[in-house]
Formats: structure tokens, sequence, C-alpha cells
């Protein structure tokens, strides 16, 4: 082997992932509402780009669920995204294997049809504006702490009860250790404790849950002797030990379970509502109907597409105005990132739209006949079809919803995996066998309750080869009790 130094000329092939090569990789995983938030930051730091104000057809304006002609060369990004035609391979950078690629500029982060129809979003509009905002548990706590107490130490100590209670409602803080904290009588604390206990809402500052549900049973003026048993032994509740508790209760099986209603009335954490914040309103990104041929006719979410144009005309007259090579680059700068956003955000539609496509071709069962007939589907199976990487339709599907005859679901909900039939060739949906499993438990006898094995056969019956670790994975997972506590709940005593 020659030791001596020697010059190699090689050649290699390297991806390199550019700013703009990020930039429309993060769109393309993004919601709608991170896509939103990012071409509005655009607008304002891109003096080539505008806002499109032109008003959309409504759905009395003739408007077809057929693609439209394709887009100028220079189109707006709804336009573009309205398109029959795709970008050219060389326009369409996304379709790549990321799992290999040397980023010249940093790491980088990932966050968590044709036409429209207003119809569709009508349902949805101003839902966000039915919950204004209000005051804060504290707030409200501390408006009453001032009308209850009149004395300064008793506001004192409220006050320091009031900083202490946890975002539940808990105050697991015992009155001798808040005693010597401030300096008084610890009888003096349980007094003021006692009080703020029936503050709205009521069952807050209480040690523990049994506490907790027993202010509020005082407070509906139904905490009697049998109610304090079941009060103590939350434990045999629990576990559905109904047998257990009517002994310790000394009551029947329909006194029993009045109580546990009344039980089941109850806030168990008080707290925790009050500050609760609103639940996220879903835009579905594509929409669904159906054709008239039997079909389903899909379409992009008018409201969801980023509606900005490149303003060339603004362009043209910055450029004849310049003198500075500066200037001059930086104008060539941004109408390049113009150029780039608008052909992202053309790329992101309808790459959305195909894969959307895909899968409700292959879950046809599931949009006519229910959940049960929802078939196994793993990336591969549409990334194969539509002639994409896998991590792309993994992109696609994160955090985009469609909107069905069945409801809104995201993309990602479709994709579940299989298991095997007792027929050769033949699979089935994890998600229809949880969806089985459920129907099973909630249709049977009481006098005949389904253990796990009974379970497994019966699936095996439909053609279903599943294991019994499997049914019990599913069965805890819907949070359906064991069948020894589902036979102790539905148990009627002689």
């Amino acid at each position: 082997m020659s030791m001596a130094p020697r010059l190699d000329l090689r050649q290699s092939q390297s991806l390199v992932m550019t700013p703009q090569l990020r930039q429309a990789i993060k769109l393309l995983q993004s919601s709608n509402i991170e896509v939103s938030a990012f071409v509005e930051e655009e607008l304002e730091r891109n003096p080539l780009l505008e806002r499109d104000e032109r008003v959309l057809p409504g759905p009395d304006d003739g408007l077809r669920a057929d693609p439209l002609p394709p887009a100028p060369a220079t189109p707006d990004s709804h336009a573009a995204a309205t398109s029959d035609s795709l970008p050219s391979e060389a326009q369409a950078p996304l379709d790549a294997d990321w799992s290999n690629v040397y980023d010249s500029g940093g790491s980088y982060e990932t966050p968590h049809g044709s036409g429209g129809r207003a119809d569709f979003a009508d349902d949805l509009s101003g839902v966000e504006d039915l919950a204004g905002a209000g005051r804060t548990l504290r707030e409200h706590l501390g408006e009453q702490l001032r009308l209850t107490f009149s004395d300064p130490q008793d506001r004192l100590i409220a006050a320091q009860m009031l900083a202490l209670v946890d975002a539940a409602g808990r105050l697991a803080v015992p009155d001798q250790a808040l005693a010597e904290a401030l300096g008084c009588e610890v009888a003096k604390v349980a007094a003021v404790r006692q009080r703020m206990q029936r503050f709205d809402p009521v069952g807050m500052f209480c040690r523990d849950l049994r506490e907790c549900l027993a202010v509020q049973l005082a407070e509906r003026n139904r905490l009697d002797p049998a109610m304090a048993a079941l009060l103590d032994n939350l434990e045999l509740l629990a576990r559905r030990d109904r047998p257990a508790l009517m002994q310790i209760c000394g009551v029947d099986a329909e006194d029993l379970a009045d109580m546990i209603a009344e039980i089941r009335r109850l806030d168990p954490k008080p707290g925790a509502s009050f500050d609760s914040a609103p639940a996220p309103v879903v835009v579905p990104d594509v929409l669904m109907r159906r054709a008239p041929d039997g079909g389903w006719l899909l379409e992009l979410n008018p409201e969801t597409l980023p509606r900005v144009l490149l303003n060339r005309g603004f362009h043209a007259r910055a450029q004849t105005g310049l003198r500075s090579r500066d200037d001059r680059a930086f104008l060539a700068e941004q109408l390049q990132s113009a150029n780039w956003l608008l052909k992202s955000l053309e790329q992101r539609a309808t790459t959305i739209l195909k894969v959307a496509s895909e899968i409700v071709r292959r879950q046809d069962g599931f949009f006519r006949h229910g959940v049960g007939h929802l078939r196994p589907l793993i990336l591969r199976d549409v990334a194969e079809e539509v002639a994409m990487h896998e991590s792309t339709v993994s992109r696609v599907t994160a955090n985009k919803y469609l909107a069905t005859p069945r409801g809104t679901f995201e993309l990602k909900y479709f994709f579940t995996t299989a298991i095997a039939g007792t027929g050769s060739g033949e699979t089935h949906s994890a998600e229809a066998v949880r969806h089985r499993i459920r129907a099973m438990i909630g249709a049977e006898d009481p006098e005949a309750i389904l253990s796990d094995d009974a379970i497994v056969d019966r699936l095996r019956q439909e053609g279903v080869d599943i294991a019994r670790r499997t049914v019990a994975k599913y069965r805890e997972a819907l949070r359906i009790p064991s069948s020894v506590q589902r036979k102790r709940e539905k148990a009627v005593p002689a």
C-alpha cells in the first residue's frame, strides 16, 4: 500500500437545504392558522407583497367543482391553488427524501380541488366570537373575599389561602401550618376556610376529593349519613364494588344508584373548569361533498387559503428609480423571496388536495357506511399512489382537517394499522376493531358479561384474528372497565 500523498478528483451529488427550501417544508407541515400568521409577517416585511382584496365568489355565482384553467405565470396564491396544473419537477422540491440532507443554513425546527364554496364555511364563521374574555378564577374569588370578610385578620388569612389554592381548587396546606405561618389561632383559620369553601364555585379550598364532594353535597342539603359513608369509601366506588357499598351504607341497589348519580353530578375539580380556555375552532382545509353521480367532490376551503399577490407594477417602478447597488440587491432579494412564497403556497395547496383525494378514494367505505368500514392505511400506500415521499405525506397530513358529511376529521385519523384476518389476505383496521369492541360491550347482557376471551372468540368468528392482550389494550384505551368491574356494576342483588 502506497503511503504517499496524492490528489484525487471526485464527483458527488448532495441536497443542500436552503432557507427557501426550509420555508417551503415548514409551510407544508404547518396548520392553516400558522400559515396565515406567517403570511401576515411576510406582508409586513416584503414591500412587493400585497393582500388580495378581491371578493370570493359565493355559492350562487355559478362556481363549479371542476378544476379551473391554469393560472398565469405569476399567479397569486389563491388562483394558483385552484389550478389543475402541478409545478414541474424542477419547481417541486418537496417530494424528496429529507432524511439525509445537509442544511447549509443551520438546523430547522418542526412546528406542531378547485375553487371553493362559501356555504361550507358559513356554519363556522363567527363561532370564535361567542366566547369573550372573562375574569380569572382568582379575580372572581377575590371579589367574594372582599365582600365576605370585613375583619382585617380574616382578610389576611383568606388572602393567604387564595394565594395558595391550586388550579383545581385544592388547598392541601393544613390549618395548623397556616396558623403558625400567620401567627394566629388554628380555629380562626378553620373558620375562614369553612366560609371560603362556600364561595362560588362551591367546593374550593378543600384538602382532598372527599371534602370537596362533601361541601358540595352539604350545600345541596344532601349530606346524610349514608352519603357520608359512601364518601368515606370512594375507593370501593372506583372499583365499582356495589355489593360492599350497599352493605356499608345500609341502602338497597336503587338508593345506591341514586347516590352515585348524585355524586356524578358534582364537580371534583371546581377550579379547573373556571379558567379553562375555550376549545379552539377547527377550520377544515379541505371540503367534501357528494357528487351528482354518487362519488365525492373535494375542494380547498377558500377561507384557509392565504390570498396574497405579487405587485409587479410597484417592482417595475421601484427598479427604474434605484441607483445604488445595495438598493437593487435588496429589491432583487425581495422579489425572489416573494416568488418563493407564492410558489410554496401553491405547492402546499395542490399537495394537500392531491393527498386528501387519495385518502378519500381509499376510505370510501368509511364515508358511506361508518367507522366499521375503515380500511387499514399507512403513509406508504398513499405516497406510492401520489408519487411522493412518505415524509411529504406525513407533513401534509399533520394539522390538516377534512370536512365530511360524517364530521370533521384530521387527515391522520384515516391512517390506522392493520389487524390480520382469519381469511387469506384479509386485513381489518385497528380503529374499526376498537369500534366493534365498544359496540359489543355496549350491547352485552347484564346477566352475561363478555370477558376479553369471549370478545376474542366473537371477533374471530367475524374474521378478525386478534390476541387477547390486544383486546385488553384496546378496551383500556377506550376506558372500558374489565369484565369483573362491569359485572359488579351491573349486578342486581336478589
